[in-house]
């Protein structure tokens, strides 16, 4: 077995009331000890400055401008031309009345000016608070007023919300800089709430008015807020400073430097997943300091093929919705092509596959395969692609498999939260043995597992399994305004990520479970299981209802125990007659109660990946009999799992994959 990580420390089993630990595991190439940070390179700032300095002529950003309706080429600015437009961006928001610590929003979709305000604060000391909605429809009023948000950059389509006359935080902004231009009435729906309004080029103007001296921050000041869900629905703050980022950066460096193909400056990335979630952030802040270049999409997810025929980028970061999607589409121009070209591509696809089980790089197995098969597949992401990370959610093998064999690509999982500044384990180049993981330790990383009684899991055992608990240089600080939550995850030193891990001896992590009742889609969003299941309750046809989703699938499902009265009511109305075993069994009732669950997710503005997509009906409450719920009626979720499991996996998204495939979705 190879040597990827190595035991640092041994596990401990319980006592006093403390869980048994498993040993632990740092990646083999910090095994004596992490290495030094990169010399003079102690802040975001610096990262940007020396890449200024390094590579002024390189293309740094770059975009799409439209013509008639059209988008056309990609534009570019230089390192130093960026660098010039922070200066101005940095003065303006000084003269605004900005200062040191300032919490700085910023509200949109990935272009040049998030990035251009992104290191106006890194300049300033500036703290940058991404703003999003996909947290539900009222965190953006909650992370303005938690965050003490004075200053937001927007994007155009974003003024008409954040100016809506209900939201608290048009009483407390004092700035508002558009990322393009503003419309009359914008202006005057500002100017009502006292807020300073600005195109970006008056902004830029201001500050070529009013220049002054940059404040560059110290390794330990903070560098962002980042706030991610919670499982009560209201999101937490990541405090992270510039030191964690920064040592994210050296430790992904040395990582990369094991790549036989090295990343140089003529790399390409193209920038989608959102710059407020820190996987991109992260991706985006390693590609400025090698002086590569990233190119921004349209912003439309039906024109994202465009973009990338278009850049041809290098370097590609996705969930794994979105290569769910490649996949789908190459295994269904597959069956569309004739019987002898399908049976030449499964013959060539085990065939590169048989040599790269045996030890072989992807780019070495079956060069001739890689020409005659699988040149269109790598086409699909614009026919440059070196490496395809896969993050936020686990990729199914069936579909890792796949991109390994036929993108002509390394092919990479990881593991990460927001907390731990990025990926905290990913897996190592053309390893086979990590197919279907998330791979090692990060290189400032140290991991480890602990008991949870309560589940089953421990990690001293033949398999180890347990909470998967992070240590290291680049964990974050803790919780904005929120110091029992910051006690509750980290304890002795370790973050408690609450997901269920199993550990190989050599050190190759795998997800397998969450300890709390919380789980992204494969979109990578977080779904609060229990806030869904309290806000659909509120129907009055329903009893009880169970939501189930898992890392996947796109989509939600449920059973619903339907309220007895309330259905015989509606059966009374609708002509219909029987037991309510007998309505369960109705697909009259089941839309009806879809209907209904609908109108009360868009009545609480839930997110569209909230909504529950396909129901199943049970007649008998979850009981105690049947170990579906607890002595206090608390749902067993595993229980829940095992014994519906046939009907919401197999029937349930199976129904609403075919359904969606026959719409073209």
């Amino acid at each position: 077995m190879k040597e990827f990580a190595v035991i640092v420390e041994d596990g401990k089993e319980g006592k006093d009331g403390k869980p048994a630990v498993g040993p632990v595991y740092r990646n083999v190439l910090s095994k004596d000890g992490f290495p030094p940070p990169i010399p003079d390179m102690n802040t975001s700032w610096d990262v940007f400055r020396a890449s200024i300095e390094k590579y002024p002529s390189n293309k740094m950003l770059g975009w799409r401008e439209f013509h008639g309706g059209k988008a056309g080429k990609y534009i570019w600015k230089t390192y130093k031309e960026i660098y010039d437009d922070v200066l101005l961006v940095g003065a303006a928001l000084r003269a605004s009345g900005a200062r040191p610590g300032s919490c700085v929003g910023i509200y949109g979709v990935n272009c040049p000016q998030w990035i251009l305000a992104l290191e106006a604060c890194n300049g300033h000391s500036f703290i940058c608070v991404p703003l999003y909605d996909t947290l539900g429809p009222d965190a953006v009023d909650f992370i303005v007023e938690h965050a003490e948000i004075d200053y937001v950059f927007i994007q155009d389509k974003k003024l008409t919300e954040i100016l809506k006359h209900d939201k608290k935080y048009s009483r407390r902004l004092k700035l508002l800089v558009c990322f393009t231009t503003l419309t009359k009435q914008q202006r005057q729906n500002a100017a009502g709430y006292e807020i300073a309004a600005y195109s970006w080029d008056e902004f830029l103007q201001m500050g070529k008015e009013y220049p002054t001296e940059l404040s560059p921050p110290r390794p330990l000041d903070v560098c962002t807020i980042m706030y991610t869900s919670g499982t009560s629905g209201e999101p937490k703050g990541v405090i992270l400073t510039h030191e964690s980022l920064v040592m994210y950066i050296a430790g992904l460096d040395i990582f990369m430097e094991q790549f036989e193909d090295k990343m140089t400056v003529d790399d390409v990335y193209l920038s989608f997943l959102p710059l407020a979630h820190i996987l991109d952030r992260m991706v985006e802040e390693y590609f400025f300091y090698k002086g590569a270049s990233v190119g921004f999409w349209q912003g439309d997810i039906e024109a994202l093929k465009d973009d990338l025929m278009e850049l041809k980028p290098t370097y590609f970061t996705g969930v794994p919705r979105v290569f769910e999607r490649v996949y789908e589409s190459a295994t269904k121009a597959i069956e569309e092509v004739g019987p002898l070209r399908k049976k030449i591509f499964n013959f060539l696809y085990k065939h590169k596959l048989g040599w790269m089980k045996s030890g072989y790089k992807h780019s070495e197995a079956s060069p001739f395969a890689d020409l005659i098969a699988f040149r269109k597949v790598k086409a699909r992401l614009g026919g440059r692609v070196r490496l395809i990370t896969s993050g936020s959610a686990p990729l199914s093998t069936e579909v890792e498999e796949f991109l390994r064999v036929a993108s002509c690509a390394f092919v990479l999982q990881g593991y990460g939260l927001t907390e731990t500044c990025g990926l905290s384990a990913h897996c190592f180049p053309d390893e086979m043995s990590m197919m279907g993981t998330v791979g090692v330790p990060s290189v400032y990383t140290e991991l480890r597992l602990e008991e949870v009684p309560e589940m089953g899991y421990y990690p001293l055992g033949e398999t180890a399994r347990g909470e998967v608990c992070v240590r290291g240089k680049t964990l974050f600080s803790g919780y904005h305004k929120n110091p029992d939550l910051t006690r509750e995850a980290i304890r002795d030193g370790w973050f408690h990520t609450g997901d269920i891990g199993e550990l190989q001896p050599n050190g190759i992590l795998k997800i397998i479970d969450r300890k709390k009742n919380i789980f992204k889609l494969s979109q990578g969003e977080y779904i609060a299981v229990e806030y869904l299941e309290k806000t659909y309750c509120s129907a009055p046809i329903i009893e009880d209802i169970w939501v189930y989703g898992n890392s996947f699938e796109s989509m939600l499902v449920a059973v619903v125990v339907p309220h007895k009265e309330s259905a015989e009511k509606w059966a009374s109305l609708n002509g219909q007659k029987g037991s309510l075993t007998e309505l369960c069994t109705l697909q009259q009732l089941q839309n009806h109660i879809l209907l209904e669950l609908r109108s009360l997710a868009e009545k609480n503005k839930l997110r569209k990946f909230e909504f529950i997509k396909a129901v199943f009906l049970d007649p008998q409450p979850f009981d105690i009999e049947r170990d579906l719920v607890t002595p206090t009626l608390k749902k067993k979720r595993g229980q829940l799992l095992k014994h519906y499991k046939s009907l919401l996996v197999i029937n349930l998204l199976r129904k609403i994959k075919t359904s969606c495939q026959k719409k073209g979705a």
